[in-house]
């Protein structure tokens, strides 16, 4: 069993090309979610940057598991301000929409339509506590039958995702494109 952990575990860490692949690492301002790796850029970050994205998820999470598109504004917001970006430069705001809008229940709403507690309302809560803007479009929640008392407390609702989106780019907010 030595054997085991001693060359057979970082053998698991090559690449197809037998190149080490990189290490990820959550935090340093979620700590629980979104693993980024340290980069070697060719024109690295000043940290003077700043950041106004939305994103856009309209695919629900698989029942149980962290929505992977969720997930990406910690990502975003962990290797930001590990690469130098101070936290206050980064403004991010979540436009949701379809199906997803169930990732937003409060757990006993959750619960109520899935028979678990959500795998998503701790990430929520980080994102939210780091200044996030959660924004479900009421058209897809009025489909959907999602009131907003069922919400994570914290989420905005917008007329509409394409209401918030426009409302976000007024305010100079670029969208991410995945």
């Amino acid at each position: 069993m030595q054997f085991m952990k001693i060359f057979v575990a970082p053998l698991l860490a090559l690449t197809a090309t037998g190149t080490m692949a990189a290490e990820f690492t959550k935090g340093p301002l979620i700590s629980q979610y979104g693993a980024h790796a340290e980069v070697k850029q060719t024109q690295p970050l000043s940290g003077k940057e700043s950041f106004k994205v939305a994103f856009d998820v309209a695919e629900q999470g698989e029942t149980g598991k962290v929505n992977r598109k969720i997930e990406s504004l910690a990502r975003f917001l962990n290797m930001h301000t590990n690469a130098g970006i101070p936290a206050e430069n980064i403004q991010l705001a979540l436009v949701v929409h379809g199906k997803a809008g169930f990732d937003l229940l409060d757990d006993a709403n959750y619960k109520a339509r899935f028979d678990s507690e959500n795998p998503n309302a701790a990430l929520l809560e980080a994102l939210l506590k780091n200044k996030v803007r959660i924004i479900i479009c009421g058209q897809s929640a009025a489909y959907h039958g999602i009131e907003n008392s069922q919400l994570v407390n914290g989420v905005e609702v917008a007329l509409s995702a394409m209401t918030a989106h426009a409302l976000l780019q007024q305010q100079g907010y670029t969208v991410n494109p995945f």
